[in-house]
């Protein structure tokens, strides 16, 4: 029997004590909670290997799902991968690899129903998607890739493919060159004067220069006409295309100093095979060089591409093929013209006029009435806003995207006007067609003209289809 002198004997006295050196563990069998902490300590553990476990099955079962969807799929790409990309693979996917998942291969593959194809290559078919994805935010289309397609696509051949990559490879270093023209010496005037009458600046030279050698090293042009040449020349080395190019390649030069817009102008006839004349400077035209000249003097209305580059705070390539008008802007970032704008589209009425308003009195006076309307707020109590840059494709570029019109007109001075039909009218014309304007010289669509000789000026008028009929009807 226990009595209570025994129970206070007990709590006195006590189990014998340990000593704590020799045993460090000697206190945990007697600490409750110390016993409670590493219980949970142990269910947290399996709490998380539970949940990890349960995640596999879920991946696993996504995965099967997934594989199951590729078989099945009514089409299927073929992709091969180096064997190190297999071995990464997990093993459920190394064996779907290895059986089911492998289909059969291109004909000029040594294919088995083994894994191994070849050295170190192995095949997998992965299930196309019948629905093209949208393209993301960060993908582009550069002028080569566009090209390509549109051969692909039959639209345009790979001869024309090559003259057009040269062109933009021209444009690319004239652009260079105007950017850095006054650092380089690259300013002021040449000494020279062209075919027009006119002071070549230096960098008119460099750049026909420049656009002249990209055409020739192309093996695909057979007849080159430019602003700065006083009659066609003949490329002599060509392989298979020989396209007729005429270009003017710095329009507006005479704002270099001033670094404003400038830009270059080409148009692409079709290939003649008759002339292979090689006409050096200060020569007389005979028979087969007078072939040249019937062959570069095309309407407008037979040809093929046409398009500009402008240099400006963003370099700007605008093509067309027949097919639409595009645009490109070349990125600094990796030298390659960017597609930004798709089946430009010009507006059919505009409130800008772009006239060189100091020949204002060197006008007939159909014309100037025109002008004086324009500037008449009417009953809208809105004129017509004036923007003139100098430069016919700064000029043209601004009316192509705002809508107006465009116009150099003859007048006492030039009574023909004074931009050049072959290689600045006409090819504007196509463009601006292509864009749903209208391109005029007053009277008579600019492509229907027929040139006479290869620097044969006419007035133009060129923009939104209400506009120019507009000005005509002043003009009849």
């Amino acid at each position: 029997m226990i009595t209570k002198t025994n129970i206070k004997k007990r709590k006195i006295s006590g189990p014998p004590r340990r000593n704590k050196k020799n045993d460090r563990n000697c206190c945990q069998p007697h600490n409750p909670t110390f016993t409670i902490q590493v219980k949970r300590k142990k269910q947290n553990f399996k709490n998380q290997k539970i949940k990890q476990e349960k995640k596999k099955r879920v991946a696993n079962h996504k995965h099967k799902t997934m594989v199951a969807a590729t078989l099945t799929s009514p089409s299927s790409q073929l992709l091969c991968s180096s064997s190190r990309s297999i071995s990464q693979l997990s093993p459920l996917q190394q064996c779907l690899f290895g059986s089911k998942a492998i289909v059969s291969c291109p004909s000029n593959v040594n294919y088995s129903k083994k894994r191994h194809v070849g050295d170190g290559v192995k095949c997998m078919a992965v299930a196309a998607e019948t629905e093209p994805k949208k393209k993301g935010g960060y993908q582009i289309q550069t002028l080569t890739n566009w090209l390509l397609k549109q051969e692909q696509e039959g639209v345009i051949d790979a001869e024309l493919t090559i003259v057009l990559s040269s062109i933009s490879l021209a444009c690319k270093q004239i652009a260079s060159l105007v950017q850095r023209a006054s650092v380089s010496n690259l300013t002021g005037i040449q000494g020279a004067v062209n075919i027009q009458g006119e002071d070549q600046k230096k960098l008119d030279v460099v750049s026909n220069e420049v656009f002249s050698n990209c055409l020739r090293s192309s093996g695909r042009t057979g007849i080159i006409a430019s602003e700065e040449e006083d009659v066609p020349v003949a490329v002599e080395e060509s392989y298979s295309g020989n396209y007729i190019v005429v270009f003017d390649p710095l329009d507006g030069s005479s704002n270099i100093d001033a670094a404003v817009s400038t830009g270059s102008i080409f148009g692409i006839y079709s290939p003649n095979d008759e002339c292979f004349a090689s006409i050096e400077e200060d020569s007389t035209l005979d028979s087969a060089e007078q072939k040249c000249v019937v062959s570069v003097c095309q309407p407008g209305s037979n040809l093929l591409a046409a398009g500009y580059c402008m240099y400006s705070s963003s370099v700007i390539f605008v093509l067309t093929i027949g097919k639409g008008v595009f645009a490109f802007a070349l990125d600094p970032m990796y030298g390659e013209f960017v597609l930004t704008q798709e089946n430009v589209q010009i507006p059919k009425a505009g409130k800008i006029y772009s006239f060189n308003e100091g020949n204002y009195q060197l006008w007939d006076d159909k014309l100037k009435k025109y002008i004086d309307d324009l500037k008449d707020p009417g009953p809208s109590g809105k004129p017509y806003s004036a923007r003139y840059i100098g430069s016919l494709v700064g000029d043209f570029h601004r009316t192509l995207l705002y809508g107006g019109i465009y116009g150099y007109p003859r007048d006492k001075k030039s009574k023909n006007g004074k931009l050049r039909l072959l290689y600045e009218c006409a090819p504007m014309s196509f463009i601006v067609e292509q864009a749903g304007g209208k391109g005029s010289d007053g009277s008579a669509r600019v492509l229907d003209i027929q040139p006479t000789e290869i620097h044969q000026r006419v007035p133009l008028y060129i923009g939104s289809v209400e506009e120019v009929e507009k000005l005509e009807k002043y003009l009849a």
